[in-house]
C-alpha cells in the first residue's frame, strides 16, 4: 500500500463507518425511520401514532378508574334505592304530606343515581371497545381522539359523583344565590367584580346549568353589584367556600407590597329549590324599606324605588332584592334570602335556634380573604383557605374553578368529620 493512498482508504473507511451507524440508529428507531422523501402526508401519520401512545394511556386510566369506582358505587346505591322502595311501600303516604314528600324525593335521587352510574358503566365499556377497534384498523386516530372525549366525559362526572358524596351539609343540595360587590371608590375594583361574575357564569355553563343574573347595578368601569342565582343541585355545596375576599394583584412594588389591586367581597346563600324552611322571623325585628336612587337613569330610578331592602336588627344583617316587578314581590324574595342567611348563620354556630344567633360572632366577609388572583411578575392563583395554588390563571378565570371548588369541598369534609 502506497503513502499517496492511504488517505483515500480512510475516507472510504469513514465513510463506510457513518453509514453503519446510520443504520444503526435507524433501526433503533424504526417508526421514526421516515425518509426525507416520504411525502408531507405521511410524516403526518406518523406524528399521530407517536401521540396515540400518551393517548392511550390516559383513556386506558379512566376506564380503570371507571371500572374500580362504578360497580361499587352502584351497589351500594341499589342497595339504597331498594331501601327506600320498601320505606314507601310501608309508609301511608296520605297521613304525613311532608314526610311523603321527603320520603319520595330521597327515591327519586336514589333512581337518578343508579340510571347515572349504570350509564357511566355502559359509557365505560364502550370507551374499552373504541380503543380496541382504533387499534385494530391500524391505529386509527379518530376513533382515538372519539374514545378519549367520551373518557374525559366519564372522568369529570365520576369527579362530580365523588363530590357529592362529600357534600352531606344541610344545605348543600340546593342551589345557590351568589352577590358580589366591589370595594367602594375603586375603578379596578369594579372590573374586577365583573370579571368574577362572568367567571361563575362561565363555571356554572360549563356544569350544563347556566346561571341567571337576577339584579345588577353598574358603574362606569364595571359593576358595584350583582347577584347571580344558580338553580341546581349541590351548587350552594360547591360555592359556598367561595365566600370572603377576592383580590385581584397586578403588580408589586419594590418593597414586595402588592400594588393595582382589585377587590370584590363575595356572598353564597342557598337558594332553596323545593320549599324554604319554616322558621320565625318576627316583623318586629325587621326593617323594610327601598334602596336609595343612585340617579344614574330613569331606568335605575324605577328599578330602586320598587326594590326592597331588609334590615334584620338582632343580626344587623341586610338583604336586598330588585330584580322582580314590584316592591311587594322583591320583599317577598328579600325576606327568603335573609331567611336563607340566617339558617347558614344558625349553622356555623351551631344553634339550633335564629333567635339564639350571637351577633358578635358574624364574621365581616370584608375580613376575610378567600383568593388571590396574580397576573404579574408571574401568573398565579392562589386559594388562601385551602393553600391550593394554580398556575393556569386564565383557565381559571375562564371557568376552570373545579380544581379550587373541590379542594373546598374536601377542606371542609375533613375539617367538619
Amino acid at each position: 500500500m502506497t503513502v499517496e493512498s492511504l488517505p483515500v482508504e480512510r475516507t472510504l473507511v469513514a465513510q463506510d463507518w457513518r453509514s453503519w451507524r446510520r443504520l444503526q440508529f435507524s433501526s433503533r428507531l424504526p417508526s421514526l425511520g421516515a425518509r426525507a422523501s416520504r411525502s408531507m402526508e405521511d410524516r403526518n401519520k406518523v406524528y399521530k401514532e407517536l401521540g396515540l401512545f400518551s393517548l392511550r394511556k390516559k383513556i386506558e386510566d379512566i376506564v380503570v378508574r371507571a371500572e374500580t369506582i362504578a360497580p361499587t358505587a352502584l351497589e351500594l346505591e341499589q342497595a339504597r334505592q331498594i331501601k327506600q322502595e320498601e320505606m314507601v311501600r310501608r309508609y301511608n303516604l296520605w297521613d304525613d304530606p311532608d314526610k311523603s314528600s321527603e320520603i319520595l324525593l330521597t327515591l327519586g335521587d336514589s333512581n337518578d343515581t343508579v340510571c347515572f352510574l349504570k350509564e357511566l358503566k355502559y359509557q365505560a365499556e364502550e370507551v374499552k371497545l373504541v380503543t380496541q377497534l382504533a387499534e385494530m384498523d391500524a391505529i386509527n386516530y379518530w376513533l382515538f381522539k372519539q374514545a378519549y372525549n367520551t373518557s374525559v366525559d366519564i372522568s369529570n362526572q365520576l369527579s362530580r359523583y365523588e363530590m357529592t358524596k362529600l357534600l352531606t351539609g344541610p344545605y348543600d343540595k340546593e342551589g345557590a344565590c351568589i352577590m358580589i360587590q366591589s370595594a367602594p371608590g375603586s375603578k379596578e375594583s369594579e372590573i374586577w367584580a365583573e370579571k368574577l361574575m362572568h367567571m361563575y357564569l362561565l363555571w356554572s355553563k360549563k356544569q350544563g346549568f347556566p346561571g341567571r343574573i337576577t339584579e345588577k347595578y353598574s358603574a362606569k368601569s364595571g359593576i358595584r353589584f350583582v347577584t347571580v342565582e344558580f338553580e341546581w343541585q349541590f351548587a350552594y355545596g360547591y360555592l359556598s367556600g367561595e365566600r370572603g375576599i377576592h383580590k385581584l394583584i397586578k403588580g408589586f412594588n419594590r418593597d414586595s407590597i402588592p400594588c393595582q389591586i382589585g377587590m370584590a367581597c363575595v356572598d353564597v346563600i342557598p337558594l332553596f329549590l323545593v320549599s324554604t324552611p319554616e322558621i320565625p322571623v318576627e316583623d318586629k325585628d325587621i326593617e323594610v324599606s327601598t334602596l336609595l336612587s343612585c340617579g344614574e337613569n330613569e331606568h335605575l330610578v324605577y328599578r330602586m324605588e320598587r326594590a326592597a331592602s331588609i334590615l334584620h336588627v338582632p343580626t344587623g344583617i341586610r338583604v336586598q332584592c330588585s330584580g322582580e316587578r314590584s316592591h311587594f314581590a322583591n320583599k317577598i324574595k328579600a325576606l327568603k334570602r335573609l331567611k336563607a342567611k340566617l339558617l347558614v348563620l344558625a349553622d356555623q354556630q351551631e344553634v339550633s335556634d335564629i333567635t339564639k344567633i350571637s351577633r358578635d360572632g358574624i364574621f365581616d366577609l370584608w375580613q376575610e380573604e378567600t383568593r388571590r388572583y396574580m397576573f404579574h411578575p408571574y401568573k398565579l392563583v392562589h386559594d388562601v383557605k385551602t393553600n391550593t395554588q394554580l398556575p393556569d390563571l386564565v383557565s381559571v378565570l375562564d371557568g376552570g374553578l373545579e380544581p379550587v371548588l373541590q379542594a373546598h369541598v374536601r377542606h371542609r369534609h375533613t375539617r367538619d368529620s
